[in-house]
């Protein structure tokens, strides 16, 4: 970044014959109004009708700039690696920027400042490549103070990352202000493209080319899981989640850069490889047809908002209650739709509460409810939290639409529960109420724990006692009972009696037992048979859960792999092109 400290002299080179300029003459020098805050870096240049000529650059006075047409004109960059810029007057200013990289094209903006800093209203920024420009891959309306809005394929500067959050300038409107990350993407990388699922994992890949909105050839190309550097194209090519209705295939490169999927056919870009495949089939299962759609991601929550105000929630609808408060829907600031779990008073310890839920805040990831904030000033303490559409999995399973899921879409509930579990067992994290009840159900049936580790700071009695009568005995494993050791493998005990609540849409563990009656069942050996509706592979999964040595129990990483391709040998990920 470099800024003017003086007015620069801009000298004509040779006169064009519009309004604008009337009157200048060949050899004149023009003061330039105004100083540079600073240097606006990327791309492609917009600017008035027939300013046509070429005209020097008064930071280096070199003259390789040029304006190629009178209507949608570029500049040329300098051919030692710099760029230049001007505004839409002739009495503007034209500056040079930083470094270009070999072989970028189009390379700087068109900047038009008046006197007083301030970008002309009639002027229009443009940008191409550079490392500091993004592309908008959504609309976004801003909604806290500071915020940045944008449209979808708008391109902005970003002028500082700060977590989720980044500084940015419209190279449309020339405003300044924060935007959400993960609505943007690097200009001119594959991240822009539509078809391009930087990332996201096999499973992930299939769940999202099934959901509603994909047809048959929907597709989507992502990073390799198994070779880094390498991609993959996903295509759809059944409607159901059985095996086989989505079909992978590995781009391969060429030591030249190229791309291939079949030796007879190879790009030069992934761009000319979709192009190909659009038009034909050329050997896979289909011709590609449209990416796949995927709805508009959640902003980030707002900054800096972790303890707020309770006059910021709106309680709107109550969604349950449970045994330490109840569940709302609300809206943040009117703006944000969120759930706020409201704990009863006495329920807990606020420092406590407080400590947890710093160490939850980190937890993040897909599968994992998102903790937003909390209001812990006065009691009721309030948790608040992403909402989920279709609420508890416990709920969603007993309604008329759950319970017409067929098995298939089962498993791969459990296969998402087993995901995000893997993540907590692999930051040493332990739930400790692992069940259906709190499993949450979003509107594209992706299903994510909620609850983990709020367990561990309850201080009700008939919860920590356990012979209370709220502690889940059903679910919790017989050395948590007994000895109250609650570890990663006590959770994975009650991802076993989770999976029975699964495969029998929601019905009460061992049916018509009481709590006192199972335990002394386990003592004894005791598991809960198998189900006519559960398949022998499944009910061979929870068997191991149910190991009576917590060591003999499988970890949550070997059941998400178990789970996820339940359906499928995993040495046929990959199919073959004809």
């Amino acid at each position: 970044m470099w800024a003017m400290s003086q007015p620069t002299l801009l000298r004509i080179k040779e006169c064009g014959q519009s309004e604008r300029n009337e009157g200048v003459e060949e050899g004149d020098t023009l003061p330039v109004l105004g100083e540079l805050d600073e240097c606006l870096r990327p791309p492609q240049v917009s600017c008035m009708p027939s300013l046509h000529s070429p005209v020097c650059c008064p930071i280096c006075s070199m003259m390789n700039m040029e304006c190629l047409c009178p209507r949608r004109r570029m500049v040329r960059t300098h051919s030692d690696g710099r760029g230049a810029q001007w505004g839409p007057h002739w009495n503007q200013t034209w500056w040079c920027g930083g470094s270009v990289l070999p072989g970028s094209r189009d390379t700087w903006v068109c900047g038009a400042w008046s006197q007083h800093g301030d970008r002309h209203p009639g002027a229009t920024l443009t940008a191409g490549s550079g490392d500091n420009v993004v592309l908008a891959l959504y609309d976004y309306e801003a909604m806290h103070s500071g915020d940045l809005s944008f449209q979808k394929g708008e391109q902005l500067q970003v002028l500082e990352q700060l977590g989720e959050w980044w500084q940015a300038r419209s190279l449309v409107t020339g405003r300044k202000g924060f935007i959400p990350s993960n609505f943007v993407a690097r200009a001119n990388s594959l991240e822009a493209e539509e078809w391009f699922f930087k990332g996201i994992s096999r499973k992930d890949a299939e769940r999202q080319l099934l959901s509603p909105g994909n047809t048959l050839g929907s597709f989507m190309i992502r990073d390799s899981e198994t070779t880094k550097g390498c991609y993959s194209l996903s295509v759809r090519d059944g409607d159901s989640l059985q095996a086989g209705s989505i079909k992978h295939y590995r781009i391969r490169t060429l030591d030249s850069g190229g791309f291939y999927i079949s030796s007879r056919s190879s790009f030069n870009t992934l761009q000319e490889l979709v192009e190909h495949y659009k038009g034909q089939s050329d050997g896979l299962c289909r011709r590609l047809t449209y990416p796949c759609s995927v709805p508009r991601p959640q902003k980030p929550w707002e900054k800096d908002a972790w303890e707020i105000p309770r006059e910021s929630l709106k309680l709107e609808k109550k969604l349950g209650a449970g045994q330490f408060g109840e569940v709302w829907m609300a809206t943040y600031n009117k703006h944000t739709k969120v759930a706020v779990k409201t704990m009863k008073p006495g329920s807990m310890s606020v420092s406590a509460f407080l400590e947890e839920a710093n160490l939850m805040k980190s937890l993040q990831h897909d599968k994992l409810v998102r903790l937003h904030a909390v209001v812990t000033r006065e009691e009721p303490v309030y948790i608040i939290t992403e909402f989920m559409e279709k609420g508890s999995l416990l709920d969603f399973l007993k309604s008329e639409e759950g319970n017409k899921q067929p098995l298939p879409k089962l498993i791969d509930f459990s296969a998402q529960i087993a995901e995000g579990m893997a993540f907590i067992e692999k930051r040493n994290y332990i739930h400790r109420d692992l069940r259906a009840a709190n499993i949450l159900v979003s509107a594209m049936l992706v299903c994510k724990i909620a609850d983990f580790g709020l367990a561990r700071i309850i201080e009700d009695n008939e919860y920590v006692a356990r012979e209370g009568a709220k502690f889940p005995i059903k679910w919790t494993a017989p050395e948590a009972i007994n000895y109250g050791s609650f570890t990663i493998k006590s959770d994975v005990w009650s991802f076993g009696i989770l999976l029975t609540e699964i495969i029998t849409y929601g019905r009460i563990p061992y049916p018509g037992m009481s709590s006192a009656e199972v335990i002394r069942a386990l003592e004894h050996g005791y598991r809960m048979p198998r189900t006519e509706s559960c398949p022998e592979e499944l009910y061979d999964v929870m068997m191991r859960c149910w190991k009576t040595k917590p060591e003999d129990r499988p970890t949550f990483e070997y059941m998400q792999s178990i789970l996820e391709d339940f359906f499928t040998a995993t040495e046929g990920q990959y199919q073959q092109q004809a």
